[in-house]
């Protein structure tokens, strides 16, 4: 059970450091006019895209090994309300994906300054998370 936690852990922030630095680079790209920038850049998202998509698989399935064989949580609220987060974060996750498209196809539509707060998301989400794994307050 530990190396499972331990795994969870390792995962879960590997996967918000792609979640953090993501919508950064939407932020350059929404900036950025020259097209030889702007493709380094769409490399770069795509990379990075598919590398937290492919991290956040087994830190999810990692998670609900906890919940669901071990039983932390089992019968809890806090961990309702967790489970809550993390949908929100993997919605966070796909909507990250559109936004990635849009840029592909060259359709942004929205400031650099709209994504510096769109980046700010998951910040509040890991907090939430946290606290209620930590604290446990109901």
């Amino acid at each position: 059970m530990l190396w499972v936690k331990t795994f969870h852990i390792v995962l879960i922030a590997s996967w918000f450091a792609g979640l953090f630095y993501l919508p950064r680079i939407f932020v350059n790209l929404a900036m950025e006019t020259e097209p030889v920038a702007i493709n380094r850049l769409l490399i770069m998202a795509r990379k990075l895209y598919r590398f937290m998509t492919l991290i956040a698989v087994p830190a999810l399935l990692c998670g609900l090994w906890l919940w669901l064989v071990v039983g932390i949580g089992r019968g809890q609220g806090w961990i309702h309300a967790k489970v809550g987060v993390v949908v929100l974060l993997i919605l966070y996750h796909a909507y990250c994906g559109r936004l990635l498209k849009t840029f592909e196809r060259g359709e942004n539509t929205r400031s650099d300054k709209w994504y510096r707060m769109f980046n700010e998301l998951p910040v509040l989400g890991m907090l939430a998370a946290v606290a209620l794994a930590v604290i446990k307050p109901f």
